[in-house]
């Protein structure tokens, strides 16, 4: 009996070392820094792999894209964020809703002509009448009245018409802002992987940047994340700014990324470099105090795309790469 409980002990011991191991694990390929918040993430991601956390987060990482600390904050621990099909459902109801919206303001449209034509008609059957020398002074009564009841109708119709214009260009600014990142106002992660679809279905010529803020968990933990904030949107003109004519977007959290078309490994690692030095060699103060922040760096990955390749692949190969350049010391750029 004593023997049994020892083995039972034993192996709950393992079990949980086990599943210590593993969190360790994944801190380290996400790239996450061991504190409570991303343990007890892990934790409740890893003790119950076929749950609905562990559903979204796969969702997350299909094609081996990492997680950001923005997508285990939005996760959280209780409920997962809504996954790929939700979004995509989400976009076809505002498709379906703008393609109604385009189809009513048709209908008006032809309305308007329709009734347009039926007045003018009225109006020269009444002159005729008229200069017949005819006593038409009963149906041209009646013409006034139908042509006051369309120009109504034609005024009714104006106004919902507008309201159509109205409406379609919401939807359209809604669009729009679903792939917009709020705080830089670049184009977010669901934009860049649209365009990198379009652009290799072109088959335009690739490489892919998976930029990466030096050191930022520290700008924030010194200065507050409002701070941190205003980091990520310089950081994001300077990269736009020098990476002119290439699609330049947040990925998430500290993470920048950048579609070079046109350009072979070695033009785009030259952008990509002079973007480097001009970041580097920026001062950044403190708005309140002018105090210096201290030098803002970024490290990159770089490579190029294969005829064929899917984006996850892609941005897997650039994203470990940018890891190797962290790794080498930071604020420098790794190709393949």
């Amino acid at each position: 009996m004593v023997a049994a409980k020892a083995v039972r002990a034993a192996s709950g011991s393992q079990a949980a070392r086990d599943l210590y191991d593993r969190i360790g694990e994944f801190l380290v390929d996400q790239r996450l820094d061991p504190d409570p918040a991303n343990y007890a993430f892990a934790y409740q991601l890893l003790a119950n792999p076929d749950g609905p956390l562990a559903r979204a987060v796969h969702a997350l990482t299909d094609g081996g894209v990492r997680l950001t600390r923005r997508d285990i904050e939005s996760l959280g621990c209780d409920a997962p964020a809504p996954g790929a099909a939700t979004i995509e459902k989400a976009q076809g109801l505002v498709a379906q809703t703008q393609m109604q919206v385009e189809g009513f303001q048709d209908m008006v449209t032809a309305m308007r002509a329709e009734t347009k034509d039926f007045g003018r008609d009225l109006a020269a059957s009444a002159q005729a009448m008229r200069s017949s020398g005819g006593d038409g002074l009963e149906i041209s009564r009646l013409t006034a009245t139908m042509l006051e009841r369309v120009r109504t109708a034609e005024e009714r119709l104006e106004s919902a018409n507008r309201e159509a214009s109205e409406l379609r260009t919401k939807l359209e600014e809604a669009r729009d802002n679903a792939r917009k990142d709020p705080l830089t106002g670049l184009p977010n992660r669901r934009a860049f992987e649209e365009a990198y679809a379009a652009q290799a279905g072109a088959g335009a010529r690739i490489c892919m940047a998976v930029c990466d803020v030096d050191h930022f968990k520290s700008v924030n933990d010194r200065f507050g994340h409002v701070v941190g904030d205003r980091v990520l949107k310089a950081l994001g003109e300077a990269l736009s700014d020098t990476c002119k004519g290439h699609l330049v977007a947040r990925y998430g959290g500290e993470e920048f990324v950048v579609l070079f078309t046109g350009l072979d490994l070695k033009g785009a690692r030259e952008v990509l470099d002079r973007a480097r030095l001009a970041v580097s060699a920026k001062r950044y103060r403190l708005r309140e105090t002018d105090a210096p922040l201290g030098e803002i760096t970024f490290s990159a990955g770089l490579s190029p795309a294969q005829q064929g390749e899917v984006f996850g692949t892609v941005f897997h190969r650039a994203d470990q790469l940018c890891y190797a350049a962290k790794n080498g010391g930071r604020n420098c750029v790794r190709v393949d």
